[in-house]
């Protein structure tokens, strides 16, 4: 028998589809979720398979109905904190946030205040459910040294379309990095698996095996002394995906410290871009990637948004170090 509260989601599988897991197709279908979220709910027979309590791991077959139950979501037992917050837009239904670098987005291992959860949970009047008790209003994410645009949702069917859009690409998401040396083309893509790093948890790598697809258009904005400022897009949202896409071509991002945006990349230069590399770290404490500009129709009303962020002050301080190069070495800008 359905429960008693909550509402429920019907969901008819596809041709292509079929014989893929009941919890790998709900976690594409329904992203706002984990899997671990669609394992539990599964145990206590809260998914529905052509009207039969199903596992986590059946292995479905076209045409078949998945029902899913979820249960009212609980208040949370975050506490607010009056953590200053830039909103770019709210109405009833969504936020745009400008996030500034070193704020992490949720509460996790190591992070358990200090949030931009517990900031949104102080500026706004109310955030959806949907996402979980530590996940309020969480419809995609930023790294926490990576600043710019973040779209929440306040309702929780605000939550449920987004998360819709966002997976079938309807969400246009740009972001502007500065990467050490010089792509081989003016524009092009990665088309490369993203998975966790087999030599390193902390890590994200390209996978032969066992990654998800990962989609990232580029485009130079302009050529520096040793240096690409170029213009991304994301096709798909993994985790570390535009940084991961980078070192894998052999240009990791300036101040990445994880995938080789740092001192490594000094080696062996002359004393000239040894000098202008040193300034450039010690602008530049975190990676160089900025999320600049975001549109999308609005899920409720239908209007068309879009928003832009300006480069913050350490990545737009890099920047003019390497155009002042550029200039003194008669190189154009």
């Amino acid at each position: 028998m359905p429960p008693d509260s909550g509402r429920s989601l019907e969901l008819d599988v596809g041709t292509q589809e079929a014989g893929e897991r009941l919890d790998r197709f709900l976690a594409r279908r329904v992203p706002e979720l984990s899997r671990s979220a669609f394992a539990r709910l599964a145990r206590e027979r809260e998914i529905l398979v052509d009207g039969r309590r199903a596992k986590a791991s059946q292995v479905l077959k076209a045409g078949q109905r998945v029902v899913l139950f979820l249960p009212d979501p609980e208040p949370s037992a975050l506490t607010p904190e009056p953590i200053p917050l830039a909103i770019l837009y709210q109405d009833e239904h969504l936020a745009v946030i400008d996030k500034p670098a070193g704020l992490v987005v949720h509460p996790a291992a190591g992070h358990r205040d200090g949030t931009l959860v517990h900031a949104l949970l102080y500026h706004l009047d109310r955030l959806s459910g949907v996402g979980g008790e530590k996940r309020p209003g969480i419809v995609h994410r930023l790294d926490k040294d990576t600043s710019g645009l973040l779209l929440v949702a306040k309702s929780d069917a605000s939550h449920r379309r987004l998360c819709e859009m966002l997976a079938a690409h309807e969400i246009r998401r740009e972001y502007l990095a500065l990467i050490w040396g010089h792509l081989p083309a003016a524009e092009g893509q990665v088309d490369a698996p993203v998975g966790r790093d087999p030599a390193s948890r902390k890590k994200m790598a390209v996978l032969a095996a066992g990654g998800r697809r990962a989609l990232t258009h580029y485009s130079r904005v302009d050529t520096l002394p040793g240096f690409d400022y170029i213009r991304l897009e994301l096709g798909t949202g993994r985790t570390h995906q535009i940084r991961v896409h980078m070192a894998q071509l052999g240009h990791p991002l300036l101040g990445d410290s994880l995938y080789g945006g740092r001192g490594s990349r000094l080696r062996g230069k002359t004393a000239s871009e040894l000098r202008t590399g040193r300034e450039l770290l010690a602008i530049m404490a975190r990676q160089a990637l900025h999320a600049h500009r975001l549109r999308f129709v609005h899920p409720v009303t239908g209007e068309s948004l879009a928003f832009v962020s300006p480069l913050p002050l350490d990545m737009q301080s890099a920047l003019d170090l390497l155009r002042g190069a550029a200039q003194y070495q008669g190189e154009p800008e």
